[in-house]
């Protein structure tokens, strides 16, 4: 059977993500019933917000489709696999794409889908053929391929998920923990851990915003992270400081006076955001910029859109307010 379209083209609706606060809750759940089917329960978790890296991969059926997989899209690309026990082709792609989900290190999950045992999902899907391979973003379904494809074919199709994840919706997967699935570290060990290579420019960020040095904050966390691009303490340090340059020389009454005077002018827009967002105002700031993709198009639209995701970054992936701006996004660009 060949493989058919890996583009990430013709995007469709299956369902809609549920409220923020119910959906991180959800999906918090989600994560700890996978780790218990891959026996840890008892054992030692991982870290607060972390998962084992067995809980990349889990099994997933026509009851906890929702809670395992909508829900969970809504922090991680869920990539789904549709198989069943007679079939060869699917036992030679299934462990690939444990491999490969694996080495995603957090930023894609696996849920593998017995076709025999879940005949309406296969319907809901209009699955013709196995082994069939879909991904669920925020709530979206994307098909990827049908098929036995070639490693390297694939891999690519992953990285594309990844990226549409992230600059479309904002979405960076979740932390897994190495540990959790080992024999628990040596205390003494841990009270020994060394300074991180980057530890001095981060506290030199720091020091420059206590002391009101906007430029020299953004240099010391962009020096961080032209060496490590996903050290998260730098990706939040930058938009922090980045957002507070942009705001510091604004008239917040001439910002938000032109924002009404102007609701279609996504420059006006974006500025009065930052406004809202520096004075507190975070979901006033997410939904202006939601509104506003929803009536702009083209470049004026990616500006506005891209904003977002720095605000995003500003406040946290963690955070509810940003789940339910993410879900918001996703219904207004599809």
């Amino acid at each position: 059977m060949q493989p058919r379209n890996m583009s990430m083209s013709g995007v469709v609706d299956l369902a809609a993500v549920k409220a923020a606060g119910e959906a991180k809750a959800k999906a918090e759940q989600a994560r700890a019933e996978a780790a218990r089917q891959a026996g840890q329960a008892g054992g030692a978790g991982p870290s607060a917000g972390a998962v084992p890296p067995s809980a990349l991969v889990i099994d997933v059926d026509e009851a906890g489709f929702e809670r395992d997989v909508l829900q969970l899209s809504a922090e991680v690309p869920v990539v789904l696999d549709f198989w069943a026990e007679w079939c060869q082709p699917c036992k030679q792609l299934s462990p690939l794409l444990e491999r490969l989900i694996a080495e995603a290190n957090g930023r894609l999950v696996l849920a593998k889908v017995d076709v025999d045992a879940n005949q309406m999902l296969m319907q809901q899907f209009q699955i013709q053929g196995i082994p069939a391979v879909f991904a669920v973003v925020a709530g979206q379904v994307l098909p990827l391929f049908q098929g036995v494809a070639p490693e390297q074919q694939i891999r690519d199709t992953l990285a594309q998920l990844v990226q549409v994840a992230e600059e479309r919706f904002g979405i960076i997967g979740i932390e897994v923990d190495p540990n959790a699935e080992g024999a628990p570290a040596d205390d003494a060990a841990a009270d020994e851990i060394p300074a991180g290579p980057y530890d001095a420019l981060l506290e030199a960020a720091v020091v420059a915003l206590d002391a009101g040095d906007l430029g020299g904050a953004v240099q010391a966390y962009k020096n961080v992270l032209a060496d490590d691009p996903g050290n998260t303490e730098a990706k939040l340090g930058l938009a922090q400081a980045e957002l507070l340059a942009r705001v510091q020389h604004m008239n917040p009454q001439a910002v938000r006076s032109a924002a009404a005077e102007n609701p279609r002018d996504p420059a006006a827009q974006i500025a009065a955001a930052d406004i809202d967002l520096v004075g507190g105002h975070v979901e006033d700031a997410f939904g202006r910029l939601v509104d506003t993709v929803r009536v702009t198009f083209g470049e004026d639209r990616d500006a506005v859109r891209l904003r977002l995701l720095e605000l995003f970054e500003v406040i946290g992936a963690d955070d509810p307010r940003v789940s339910a701006a993410r879900t918001a996004l996703a219904r207004v660009l599809f």
